[in-house]
């Protein structure tokens, strides 16, 4: 899940010459927790427990939803980290990334590097000793796919990275379900693309309003080579897709009342936002004016609630 959270932080001191390691022990430990990227980790795991719930039909075992929540951490802390290593170049140069631990030398490179290949490796091992292997291949695929073909290869060329490159963010779901069935069905595959669609939409509006960063970086996020109206077309075109795919898992069984009510409230109030950026940006409104991130933050509540109620669901059937 390419999930995101702004990053408010003033511009940090790029190419220090102090070395990592006469940095202060507390505050090295804290660097390596910001490589995992702990805030955006938190919405993976929003769309990992509730599915938990609704493969169970009722509470899964706690200590399963224990193992699958550290194993997702380490995971996407593992590809976070690496992304991090890979991107260390452009973000010196953004506003918003400049006080990440590479940028201002308080972890190294290399350190950056064994530490998310750790990650990567230990995740993997979890998932596969105490959950269930098909759990693992889920898990290391979706490193795999964000480091290799978002990071690597999407990223710095085409618009449609955010598109393609949020796969990655949409297999907590899967990896949810096969947590508990050791299986899949078409209930996962389902909020699978809920959250493929969502991403977008999710991460759109944000590029809006940092765009001169990306542009300064070459990074064409669809912001940077659109402009405000046509991208807002894309975000309203998207979020009619999501709310209908959300849609999907009542007809075919898998939820009740609950989830429906929840699912058309919130995609009802989505799309009245993403119209109303729309209406804006056909009006040429620019600046604060513009008010793309009232969708942003939206966007997060959004996928809160619904996640809620597919968890909550089973237990009003």
């Amino acid at each position: 899940m390419r999930v995101t959270a702004v990053e408010s932080r003033p511009a940090g001191i790029v190419g220090t010459s102090q070395s990592p390691s006469h940095r202060p022990f507390g505050a090295r430990v804290g660097a390596f927790v910001a490589l995992t990227k702990p805030r955006i980790i938190e919405l993976l795991l929003i769309t990992t427990v509730p599915v938990m719930f609704l493969a169970q039909q009722g509470v899964p075992d706690l200590g399963l939803v224990l193992l699958t929540c550290v194993g997702g951490y380490l995971s996407a802390g593992g590809a976070n980290a690496l992304n991090m290593y890979l991107d260390r170049d452009i973000d010196a140069l953004m506003d918003r990334t400049s006080q990440r631990p590479l940028v201002t030398g308080m972890v190294s490179p290399r350190e950056c590097l064994a530490f998310g290949i750790t990650l990567a490796v230990v995740s993997t091992l979890l998932f596969g000793l105490t959950v269930n292997w098909l759990s693992a291949w889920l898990s290391l695929g979706a490193l795999l796919f964000y480091v290799v073909v978002y990071t690597m290869i999407l990223k710095r060329r085409t618009a449609q990275n955010i598109v393609w490159g949020g796969i990655a963010g949409c297999m907590p779901v899967l990896i949810g379900w096969s947590a508990v069935t050791n299986s899949m069905s078409w209930a996962p595959v389902i909020l699978f693309l809920v959250i493929f669609f969502w991403t977008p939409p999710h991460y759109w509006p944000l590029s809006m309003k940092v765009k001169e960063d990306y542009a300064r970086v070459g990074v064409p996020m669809l912001p940077v080579v659109a402009g405000n109206k046509a991208v807002a077309k894309q975000i309203v075109l998207y979020s009619w897709v999501m709310v209908a795919v959300s849609l999907l898992l009542t007809p075919l069984g898998y939820t009740g009342w609950f989830y429906t009510a929840v699912a058309l409230a919130a995609g009802g109030w989505w799309l009245w936002e993403a119209h109303a950026l729309l209406n804006r940006a056909k009006s040429e409104v620019t600046g604060s004016k513009l008010k793309e991130m009232r969708l942003f933050h939206w966007s997060i509540t959004y996928v809160s609630l619904l996640f809620v109620a597919v968890a909550v669901d089973p237990f009003l059937r």
